[in-house]
């Protein structure tokens, strides 16, 4: 098992919109183990390359107990048909908000050989590729939220027994490329 540390809100790499893959090697493959990993250890639905420090577009996920990852993905919508509920992340923990999304969602990409692949998301699925694609963009689920439950939000980070004011970032043992150090 290769668990990593995730991220925490405030880290500046959640922040910064990640890189295409374009290398689909050993070390890419290495990359998707320790998010499908990370992700089954901590009960997560989906886990993002840049809450590992990785600044490269992969996403796992984990829905109605279909596991899988998305390489580079590109969302098309095809409807309008809005869902909203509860939404958390494992790099806010514990904390969780009604967050308007999409119903439905077809994610385009590939898989960690390079494979053209798509993944049809409704409910949930729709809700967790969304959710990781945002993070690949430097995009967290609180920029979805309303103005004042973003504004309880924040309180409730900064009360968080996990929130650290002097947040010290972690090192990761991928760097920008996916090549393992």
């Amino acid at each position: 098992m290769t668990v990593q540390a995730i991220r925490l809100f405030g880290d500046p790499v959640l922040r910064t919109p990640a890189d295409a893959v374009v290398d689909f090697d050993k070390q890419l493959r290495k990359l998707v183990k320790d998010l499908i990993d990370t992700m089954l250890d901590e009960g997560g639905a989906g886990l993002a390359a840049p809450q590992l420090g990785v600044g490269l577009r992969v996403f796992a996920f984990d829905v109605d107990d279909v596991v899988g990852h998305l390489v580079n993905p590109v969302l098309e919508f095809p409807d309008e048909e809005e869902q909203d509920g509860q939404e958390g992340c494992l790099s806010i923990p514990g904390l969780y908000y009604d967050t308007v999304r999409r119903q439905n969602v077809i994610g385009k990409g590939f898989n960690e050989y390079g494979d053209p692949m798509q993944i049809v998301g409704t409910g949930l699925m729709s809700r967790c590729i969304q959710h990781e694609t945002d993070h690949l963009d430097g995009v967290l689920f609180l920029d979805r939220l309303d103005a004042d439950t973003r504004k309880q939000a924040m309180k409730d980070i900064r009360a968080a027994e996990w929130y650290n004011d002097g947040l010290q970032v972690k090192v990761s043992p991928h760097d920008s490329q996916g090549r393992f150090l």
